[in-house]
């Protein structure tokens, strides 16, 4: 008795191959038997015995019979696997299509949120260009004098419009950012001029706050390349974060160091409530606070850390927060250093 090979044959690709010939009526139920007790005598002596081979040893098949099973087999299954690609190529095309369609929508809501960001935008900046006019008349005494009291409410209706118009303005910026049409007038600036304006802007909310600010600047800053208004706009952005997530008796520091003679290195850095690692992808999200309940203790859109990386990005660099719960933040960008003759 011959003892089968190790070579691939057409009946190892063909399963259950009995139960064919027995539904094709060229064997019967106790044939199928006899040749899987056959078959299982073999494999006990060590034989790796296929159920087709067992038959023809004991005679109850044909090769030609055996071969043509085999092939009918091998045409359904293909015919079968042919059937499950066309349907599987179909649901691929209905899928790719729902997302198209879901993309094609979702880009028409991003273009009309960012159209009703700029419109109403727009239509808020008139209002409160009146409103801050008349105030400062009424500051001014050109429409009669003020009582002390009068004079309190008005310092605080001021700071309160200009909150609001610095509102208005992020959010013109992120409709003109989520449109692509954020354009940077390229200067040369004195970094060492604008850090200490922005820190020395920024130390009356830090003293309301009870939070130290300053600035740590290398001695011989080179002039570094970008738009004037943004950069100073971002640098304003960090500290402002830095102070309003920093418990009464914690510190900002607004870093400038000169890494090469290519780059300087700008950082903020405070010692405020920190934020899980897990969480940092966030703050770069539009309109999303950490805190999103209604009682949260930090005012805010959740639009500055967005916009301050969008600009930062079109100025050729790149963002890096640290940070660690409890503990502070660090958010740092390098500047190119503008080129000396």
């Amino acid at each position: 008795m011959s003892t089968t090979s190790n070579k691939l044959t057409p009946e190892m690709l063909v399963p259950r191959l009995g139960d064919h010939l027995v539904n094709s009526g060229r064997i019967s139920e106790g044939d199928l038997k006899k040749a899987l007790a056959y078959q299982q005598e073999e494999v006990v002596k060590g034989e790796n015995m296929l159920i087709g081979q067992a038959l023809l040893e004991l005679n109850i098949v044909t090769k030609e019979m055996l071969g043509q099973a085999v092939t009918e087999q091998i045409i359904q299954l293909r015919s079968a696997l042919q059937a499950t690609n066309r349907n599987l190529e179909q649901r691929v095309q209905e899928r790719t299509a729902e997302l198209q369609n879901a993309l094609s929508r979702l880009s028409e809501l991003s273009e009309l949120k960012a159209n009703f960001i700029s419109n109403i935008s727009h239509e808020l900046r008139t209002p409160l260009t009146h409103i801050k006019g008349y105030l400062e008349l009424i500051v001014s005494g050109s429409l009669g004098s003020v009582t002390e009291e009068q004079a309190h409410a008005l310092e605080v209706s001021q700071r309160s419009s200009s909150r609001l118009e610095s509102l208005i303005e992020d959010l013109i910026m992120v409709s003109i950012t989520s449109r692509g049409e954020l354009t940077l007038k390229q200067d040369t600036l004195d970094i060492r001029r604008i850090a200490h304006l922005v820190v020395k802007g920024m130390e009356e909310k830090a003293e309301k706050r009870e939070v130290s600010v300053h600035a740590v600047l290398d001695q011989n800053l080179p002039a570094v390349q970008g738009d004037n208004q943004k950069i100073v706009w971002v640098i304003g952005q960090l500290l402002d974060n830095g102070i309003k997530f920093t418990p009464a008796g914690g510190r900002v520091i607004l870093r400038v160091e000169h890494e090469s003679e290519t780059l300087i290195t700008i950082s903020v850095t405070d010692t405020g409530i920190g934020i899980h690692p897990n969480r940092i992808k966030e703050i770069f999200e539009s309109f999303h606070q950490l805190d999103g309940t209604a009682t949260r203790h930090h005012g805010g859109m959740g639009l500055g850390l967005q916009l301050v990386r969008q600009i930062i990005e079109a100025h050729g660099s790149m963002l890096d927060v640290k940070s660690v719960e409890g503990r502070g933040t660090t958010v740092k960008f390098p500047l190119l250093t503008v080129k000396t003759k």
